[in-house]
Order: structure tokens, then sequence, then C-alpha cells
């Protein structure tokens, strides 16, 4: 069963991504902010990240970096998600370290997609 840790504050947001993610047959593992994440990435060793890069204690784009510096969790792919899309976040996601980017509200069809090319 493929494990996605979702890294997200919003408890709304968490309840609902979670719910259909699992109904896809997803393992999920939770993180509140940034440095939850990533500690999290080092001590579950997810085969993919959604990281939300609006988060508290330590932002979705510091997580995401620190991730991908570290030798142990380099390799999990990561998709950054963010409700504040603006020209550039995908750029600047993925000069952070994301492999991918989406959205938010997440159009979930889109979202699988993404996640299935990583885990494939």
């Amino acid at each position: 069963m493929t494990t996605i840790l979702l890294v997200e504050d919003n408890e709304l947001n968490r309840d609902m991504l979670s719910r259909r993610l699992e109904r896809h047959h997803f393992n999920i593992i939770f993180a509140n902010n940034g440095k939850e994440g990533f500690d999290s990435a080092r001590a579950h060793q997810p085969d993919v990240i959604l990281m939300d890069m609006s988060l508290p204690v330590m932002d979705g784009w510091e997580a995401t970096s620190k991730i991908k510096q570290e030798i142990t969790t380099a390799h999990i792919p990561i998709i950054g998600l963010s409700a504040h899309a603006m020209s550039g976040d995908k750029e600047k996601a993925i000069k952070a370290g994301c492999d991918d980017y989406d959205t938010k509200p997440v159009d979930l069809p889109r979202l699988l997609n993404k996640i299935s090319s990583f885990t494939n």
C-alpha cells in the first residue's frame, strides 16, 4: 500500500483530503507543520509527500528544502500544494525541491495522476 505524508495545518483540508485519498487505498500519515513534516519524512519514509506551502513553525518551502537536502529523504517525491496560487509559485516550489505542484482546492483526479506518476 502506498503511504502518503500529508503535511497540512488546516484541519478541514486535512480531513477532507485524507478521506478522499483513503478511499483510493492510500495509507495517510499526518503532520501539522513543516517541522513535523520534516521529522515524519525522516521517521516514516513515505512514498510521496503532499506539502502545503503555507505552514506554521516551518513553512513548506523550508521543509521541502530540508527534506531534499537530507540524504535519507532526498529521494521522496514532494507535491507542493497551495491555495494562494500566485504567478511564479510553481517555479518557486520546484526551485525549493518540489517534484510537482498543485493548487487548492484539490482537483482529485489531477492529484491522483500526479501521485501515480511517482508511485508506478
